[in-house]
């Protein structure tokens, strides 16, 4: 369990102010269907962590555990400088859809590509490499990811400005290195 809730934990947190979480709530202010954008999303979420959590533990099982414990304080000291790096709020581009597109594979197709190479995803190879725990590091990892969202596109545009987004990140990017402080100092059991 502890893979499970240190995994929705620490993406939960680096996903507050992403880009996909502005997708989101761009996505929730043009169609106004939170049920289908949410669908959409949660089946690319599915998908992205399922795939990133067998990487994961792929690599946790070929890699020797000196090697992978190095890579691992790398990779988490590397997502905590990553996440003070603000994401652009300014591209609008994202949510321009033709209208005849189904919602739920519009949202389900932006969120797959806006998540490839994201900071949740290497927060979950992180998560899987240390752990190696593929179905709890998944299913975390995907309640993390829909914890963040799930509100941005419930309430729209009016959630931003209730979430104080740069210090979210100063403390994503704090969980991240107290991470990599932790397995530096005691290793990945």
């Amino acid at each position: 369990m502890e893979a499970f809730f240190n995994t929705a934990l620490v993406v939960a947190l680096g996903e507050m102010g992403d880009k996909t979480q502005i997708l989101a709530l761009l996505l929730a202010a043009r169609y106004h269907r939170p049920w289908h954008i949410l669908g959409g999303i949660f089946l690319a979420t599915l998908l992205t962590m399922s795939v990133t959590a067998l990487l994961g533990t792929t690599v946790s099982n070929l890699v020797p555990a000196g090697v992978l414990r190095w890579l691992v304080v790398g990779l988490f000291f590397a997502v905590a400088i990553w996440t003070l790096i603000p994401e652009d709020d300014d591209d609008d581009d994202e949510a321009q859809f033709k209208s005849s597109t189904s919602l739920v594979l519009t949202a389900f197709i932006t969120f797959l590509l806006a998540e490839m190479g994201d900071k949740s995803q290497l927060a979950t190879l992180v998560m899987a490499a240390k752990y190696g725990q593929f179905d709890m590091v998944m299913a975390g990892s995907t309640l993390g990811e829909m914890l963040a969202i799930a509100p941005a596109v419930m309430l729209g545009k009016t959630t931003a400005q209730w979430i104080p987004l740069h210090w979210v990140r100063i403390a994503a990017a704090a969980l991240f290195a107290a991470l990599g402080m932790w397995v530096l100092v005691f290793g990945l059991d």
